[in-house]
């Protein structure tokens, strides 16, 4: 099967040793799970990784995927000046899969040296060991959640059509908005639509994921969802479970890492 990997990860720079520093122990859990993920990930071991990321550069109306000829993942902007990393595209991938959706789906091609932390911190602990794994990063936009089940229906027919072995990661936290001290202030809600959002995911129910209350979508303050939805339109009508590695919310902001197990 070419496609031998699928989950949905968090992309806190605070998860990277050198930032959080005296703080990593509280999302020691987060960290656990990223490094099981990295073990399946080298045992299924991938020619190309596809994440997609909220972060980076973004439109309304149109998705978008980087083409650069090289891609740099550093974390200058949170303080560390020593951590880098190259990575290489996988252009024959993003341009066959550009033409097969051209007339359907709007995509921009993008062209930026550094990947947003949406995903290189997902791919700090990921990619380890995969040296000449391939990256593809897409980054979604804010056209409906049923266009983005589409947008993930046509990227399962691109992988099923590759002779590459392909991981997808869906890179996203869930509500930002968990407890008083939270980056985007506190909401009742905010617990209430990861809750919601797991249990639908267990369920294996997008089509749920889709119709969720806007309200409760607006209060948890997420950036996540998106980034699910494509992910499930890849998986859609797959047989899989979906795993909870871990989930925990130390600083108001929800972190979830779960991994689709095929059968």
């Amino acid at each position: 099967m070419p496609l031998v990997f699928a989950s949905i990860v968090p992309h806190p720079p605070i998860i990277i040793p050198s930032i959080g520093k005296d703080n990593i122990n509280k999302v020691e859990k987060t960290i656990v799970s990223l490094k099981e993920l990295n073990k399946d990930l080298i045992a299924a071991n991938p020619e190309i990784i596809i994440v997609i990321s909220p972060h980076g550069e973004f439109f309304a109306d149109a998705f978008n995927i980087n083409t650069n000829a090289e891609y740099s993942a550093d974390f200058e902007q949170f303080g560390d000046f020593q951590t880098k990393f190259k990575y290489k595209p996988d252009l024959e991938f993003i341009n066959r899969f550009k033409e097969q959706v051209e007339t359907d789906l709007p995509i921009f091609l993008s062209q930026h040296q550094n990947l947003d932390h949406g995903s290189s911190v997902p791919l700090y602990y990921l990619a380890a060991g995969l040296e000449k794994v391939k990256i593809v990063p897409i980054n979604y936009c804010l056209l409906s959640y049923q266009r983005h089940i589409e947008f993930g229906k046509a990227l399962k027919e691109a992988i099923f059509n590759s002779d590459k072995r392909i991981a997808i990661v869906a890179s996203g936290d869930l509500s930002h908005r968990l407890s008083k001290d939270a980056p985007a202030g506190f909401s009742k809600r905010g617990k209430e639509f990861d809750k919601k959002l797991i249990q639908l995911l267990k369920a294996q129910k997008p089509e749920n994921i889709v119709n969720m209350d806007k309200d409760l979508i607006e209060e948890a303050g997420e950036c996540g969802l998106r980034s699910i939805l494509i992910l499930l339109g890849v998986v859609k009508n797959m047989n899989y479970e979906f795993e909870v590695l871990s989930y925990e919310a130390p600083f108001g902001v929800g972190y979830l890492v779960g991994q689709f197990v095929f059968k």
